[in-house]
């Protein structure tokens, strides 16, 4: 697969026509699809993921894996976003050469694990914007399990892991209060420790469940069964994950902007293919917009989301779905009154400080933001044109798309961010606002 990293570019967002009727389809979900290739990848045989996602965040995890040495073969595909992906594990993980993870925190966090497997050193680093991003518990966590790291003493990246071939595993603590990724990271991997994994999660409360949730069904899938004796706290047995066909989810939370448009046009969007039991954080998206004064129903495998009435402000507590905080700030500044979403504090040290940055963005227009201790506060106020700052990040990016439906002269300084979990989506945000294109 080749490099898939985006060209910056600015992009004027698109003012609506009218209340909206469209039809979206999705590409496959981001966690999901690099889930499971880190599963495939140590599998006790070959298996293929129909209709993964192909974005910037997939082809890193995809180049992560082949420099350990991992086969992935492009299939034709069964999807519409292009081909399947064939992988074929190593006999053994190799040793040597350097992993960039790009801005993917998938890639970091769960690859680094698999690289105490291999035999030799490998150097982890990132996009210049991504070396900030939180490493150092996992680092702490992976030494207790007895990975070999040299991070020259600062807790992130980049740094070099000495593969042993093998991992001792064991019982571990961490604080994953900064990303749920760490738990998922070690999670993924663990089944391959000599002996399997006893990991207990200290500290502040843990954030994103629903991403822990969709690790342990996923490793499930694949034989093995984590045990989780009480919150916070779970055991992986030392067991090889099966080699499977697996069918990939379509990224419910790249559809939230989407669905959002419903309300802010006052129209009706529908998302196919959504699941009817998903571990993924956007399956809530139906009661969370339904906080906004959305209406929600499901049909023949596709999700409808209407607007209509009027969009009201919410107090939401998003701890578990902070990724879906930009496109609710997004409702937020349109509403008719004011929202507090708390619980988000962890969502600082990601691709950027979204608080910071949406609470910068939203004022930028206009609006009223203020920075809560772990959440953000909107105050609507009519908003005017101009430029949306992206900061490297794809949620900002759709988010600026979302408010540009109803506020004309919005410019997103980067809408190539969105290549991270979704190169297509200027041509899909385009063809849901064009009639002919919606009529067909």
């Amino acid at each position: 697969m080749s490099d898939m990293s985006y060209s910056p570019r600015t992009w004027a967002a698109p003012v609506s026509p009218g209340a909206l009727t469209a039809t979206v389809v999705v590409p496959g979900s981001k966690s999901l699809t690099n889930r499971e290739l880190v599963l495939a990848a140590i599998a006790d045989g070959p298996g293929t993921l129909h209709a993964p996602l192909h974005s910037d965040d997939s082809a890193r995890m995809i180049e992560a894996l082949r420099v350990l040495g991992v086969g992935i073969e492009e299939v034709p595909g069964t999807g519409g976003f292009g081909p399947d992906l064939l992988v074929t594990p190593p006999v053994r993980f190799a040793g040597g050469g350097r992993l960039d993870c790009g801005q993917a925190g998938t890639v970091m966090r769960f690859v680094t694990p698999l690289i105490g497997l291999a035999t030799g050193e490998v150097t982890v680093t990132a996009h210049p914007s991504a070396l900030h991003r939180p490493m150092g518990e996992m680092i702490r966590a992976l030494r207790d399990a007895g990975v070999d790291i040299d991070d020259g003493g600062t807790w992130a990246l980049p740094f070099t892991v000495r593969g042993r071939g093998r991992i001792a595993g064991g019982e571990v603590e961490i604080d994953a209060s900064a990303s749920s990724q760490f738990v998922s990271g070690l999670l993924l991997a663990a089944a391959r420790f000599d002996v399997g994994l006893r990991l207990r999660h200290r500290g502040a409360r843990l954030p994103s469940m629903p991403h822990i949730d969709m690790t342990v069904a996923s490793l499930a899938h694949r034989g093995v069964h984590v045990e989780s004796p009480a919150a916070g706290e779970w055991i992986v047995p030392p067991t090889v994950p099966h080699g499977k066909d697996v069918t990939i989810e379509p990224d419910l939370s790249n559809a939230a902007p989407f669905l959002a448009a419903a309300l802010v046009t006052g129209g009706t969007v529908t998302v196919t293919g959504w699941p009817v039991h998903s571990t993924q954080p956007g399956a809530l998206l139906p009661e969370l917009l339904a906080a906004f004064g959305a209406h929600s129903g499901r049909r023949h495998g596709a999700l409808t989301v209407a607007g209509g009435g009027r969009l009201t402000g919410a107090d939401l507590d998003l701890s578990a779905v902070g990724e879906l905080t930009p496109t609710l700030v997004g409702l937020a500044a349109l509403a008719d009154g004011p929202s507090t979403f708390t619980g988000i504090g962890h969502i600082r040290g990601h691709e950027t400080d979204r608080i910071a940055a949406l609470a910068g963005d939203v004022r930028a227009l206009g609006g009223e933001a203020e920075e809560l201790a772990d959440g953000i506060r909107i105050i609507p106020r009519p908003l005017r044109g101009g430029v949306w700052h992206a900061h490297h990040d794809h949620r900002l990016a759709t988010t600026g798309a979302l408010i540009g439906l109803a506020v004309p002269g919005v410019v997103v300084d980067d809408i190539g961010t969105t290549a991270k979990t979704m190169p297509e989506f200027p041509e899909l945000w385009q063809q849901m606002l064009t009639p002919e294109e919606n009529a067909a």
